[in-house]
């Protein structure tokens, strides 16, 4: 039981240097979110939807113990290959990762003793059916624990973008953009749907955290900004009205930096738990 004393780590080793990748400090800090208050209980069976690449999933493996199996799934067989090959480097004999959809699960019922995703019901399209099939693969007493990034973030940038549209006299578009800052679920929506499923819901924890930029145009040009959010904001707008808006939204965000001496946007989180009653 004493392996880690002679555990050596060849940094020649490219397979090692792959798996030892840089998280998105999104992705990490609602991972660290989860993992403050989530309950581990050793010699319990887990599963993680949207498990992506792996976290917090092995981590959480990890400080659970070898007593304990993880089942992680997604629905990219990409990120599942690299999950397994982080999981052949950590030597983490304990986790399983299938290819599923988390809306129609291929799980027995009453399978699991926690059931686990950090920001991934962001990304479903049926939520509500999501949630009904991990009630239906829980076990009696068995708990569901998750991050989400609720509505509400980033509200600076939607107060530039609003003041943007007014400034080229194009309120039409306000109330798309409205729509458009409203579409997550609140932590209220979400508790409603868990409880519809069956959940009771024994715990909601609202945190934050702050992005903070150079600059405007570096907030633009940030790979998770222009991967995960920028399309939505294009969304409101008419292709050809993209390039004007865009410039002035751009020239005001470097304003705001400008003046504050950086331009900071914050992000709300939340940790919610729920109970399987027996």
């Amino acid at each position: 039981m004493l392996e880690y004393l002679s555990e050596h780590f060849d940094w020649s080793n490219p397979d090692l240097v792959s798996a030892h990748d840089d998280l998105s400090l999104w992705s990490a800090y609602f991972g660290h979110v989860f993992l403050e208050h989530v309950k581990l209980m050793p010699r319990s069976i887990v599963l993680d939807i949207g498990c992506g690449t792996g976290f917090p999933m092995l981590e959480l493996s990890q400080r659970l113990g070898r007593s304990s199996t993880l089942y992680g799934i997604d629905i990219r067989r990409e990120s599942l290959r690299r999950v397994k090959l982080k999981a052949k480097i950590y030597a983490a004999k304990d986790v399983v990762v299938l290819q599923n959809d988390a809306s129609s699960m291929t799980f027995k019922n009453n399978s699991f003793d926690m059931i686990v995703s950090n920001v991934g019901v962001n990304n479903f399209k049926n939520p509500q059916k999501v949630f009904s099939e991990c009630f239906r693969v829980a076990k009696p007493d068995a708990s569901i624990a998750l991050t989400t990034n609720p509505a509400g973030h980033m509200k600076e940038f939607y107060d530039v973008y609003r003041t943007t549209l007014r400034e080229l006299k194009m309120d039409k578009r306000i109330n798309r953009l409205e729509s458009q800052m409203q579409h997550r679920l609140s932590i209220e929506s979400l508790c409603d749907m868990l409880k519809k499923a069956g959940f009771e819901i024994i715990s909601t924890i609202k945190d934050s955290f702050t992005m903070r930029f150079a600059s405007g145009t570096a907030f633009l040009n940030h790979f998770f900004i222009k991967y995960a959010f920028l399309e939505g904001w294009k969304s409101i707008l008419q292709t050809e009205e993209l390039n004007d808006v865009f410039t002035k939204l751009e020239h005001n965000l470097n304003l705001v930096a400008r003046n504050n001496k950086e331009l900071r946007m914050t992000i709300p989180a939340a940790y919610i738990e729920g109970l399987k009653q027996s």
